[in-house]
């Protein structure tokens, strides 16, 4: 699982000739996830550039107080903040401190803001032995599970194998670590036959204001049998008159498996109603008049069909708005401006002309987009939990740009 303009203005000592007239090279940074969520990088050295009309353009940014090499969080901080502040890359500190936009950051962490790009934690030596449960409610933060329970944040991660950027939800439950001696690491289990398939039968057509927790008690069902009868997951998006299955039934397994697949599999291309291809067609007449080729074009289409269903919601994970489930809190503008689908789409482009400027990173300001894979792209701008999701809608997408660009 992504303002007013404030780029600088090209000034004429900025100016040196480019090989290649009409590209485009900018360095933005990605949005940080939340109010206390950990997430750093460094800022690129030198000035992004700007290649136009074959000349080549050094963009200055702004000045800021040099970043020290660690930084100790404080109440309120957002990763968002602590970068803007040192003049830093909110993508670039996420990476240098191994961490994502829906990761978590708490008073007293050490980040680091100097340095290379952290390495994947290492996973402890021997895990904690197990002391107890704990059902997740409501309104539970790892770190408050923690305390109450008088462990350390650190021993509950390890007794469950979660980290900064684990998500937790209502009814997960979540071993607590107790005071015995370590137990000694298990054998590797055997992989798990995969589930058998299922089919649904009856179904429910979503009303605005559903939640699939509560589409699931009202019927009487648990939440795990509404996601595996719908393909769906704690991340999943649902819509007003979309319909959803209510109960599932075995199927056989097919005799013989289907060799793999060599590309990502692709949804049917699904018909649009009038509010989707009113939507389609923003995307591409700003694509057309930002100069953006066919498959940048198609990239955008796919991303805003993943993440809202190609409509501009008023609601999301967290603070995620509009067709591209921008956040407010991450740097994409105010609640009103993500749920402009103009102007949404414009900062998901990107490039020369985003309204917001230095703040938000869009697919013009990724080096090498054009050799990136559909599901790559997309992700490099929208910087999902689910990055895979969005290669489904790439032949759906391609479809919608021949059917109304």
């Amino acid at each position: 699982m992504r303002h007013s303009t404030n780029r600088r203005p090209i000034t004429a000592a900025a100016v040196v000739p480019a090989a290649v007239a009409g590209s485009i090279a900018l360095l933005l940074s990605a949005p940080p996830a939340t109010a206390a969520e950990p997430e750093h990088e460094t800022r690129v050295a030198r000035a992004p550039q700007l290649a136009i009309a074959g000349v080549a353009v050094s963009r200055v940014a702004p000045a800021t107080a040099a970043a020290p090499a660690t930084y100790t969080v404080q109440r309120g901080d957002t990763v968002f903040g602590i970068a803007m502040r040192y003049g830093l890359r909110t993508a670039d500190v996420l990476a240098l401190n191994g961490l994502t936009s829906a990761s978590i950051i708490q008073p007293g962490q050490v980040l680091r803001l100097t340095g290379s790009a952290a390495a994947a934690p290492a996973a402890p030596a021997t895990p904690v032995a197990a002391s107890g449960t704990y059902t997740v409610v409501a309104g539970d933060t790892l770190s408050a599970i923690a305390k109450r329970n008088g462990v350390t944040v650190q021993a509950l991660f390890a007794a469950n194998g979660l980290g900064w950027s684990s998500i937790i939800y209502p009814g997960q439950k979540l071993v607590l670590p107790g005071g015995a001696s370590a137990v000694p690491p298990a054998a590797p289990a055997a992989p798990a036959a995969p589930a058998t398939p299922v089919a649904a039968s009856g179904t429910y057509t979503v009303v605005a204001g559903d939640t699939l927790s509560a589409i699931a008690k009202r019927n009487g069902i648990t939440v795990q049998t509404l996601f595996a009868a719908n393909g769906l997951g704690w991340s999943s998006i649902i819509y007003p008159g979309q319909k959803l299955a209510l109960a599932v039934a075995p199927v056989a397994p097919s005799p013989s498996p289907a060799p793999a697949p060599t590309t990502p599999a692709q949804e049917p291309v699904p018909t649009l109603d009038a509010e989707q291809i009113g939507h389609v067609r923003l995307i591409i007449g700003i694509g057309r008049e930002l100069g953006v080729p066919q498959r940048g074009i198609a990239i955008a289409l796919g991303a805003a069909m993943q993440e809202s269903w190609l409509r501009n919601l008023s609601w999301g994970d967290r603070d995620s708005r509009g067709l591209f489930q921008q956040r407010p809190s991450a740097g994409w503008g105010t609640e009103a401006e993500v749920q402009d689908a103009a102007r949404a789409t414009r900062v998901f482009y990107g490039g020369p002309s985003d309204p917001n400027g230095w703040n938000t990173r869009g697919l013009l300001d990724i080096p090498g987009w054009q050799d990136m894979s559909f599901t790559q792209a997309a992700q490099a701008v929208q910087i999902s939990a689910y990055p895979d999701r969005y290669a489904r809608w790439e032949t759906a997408a391609n479809t919608w740009l021949a059917t109304y660009g």
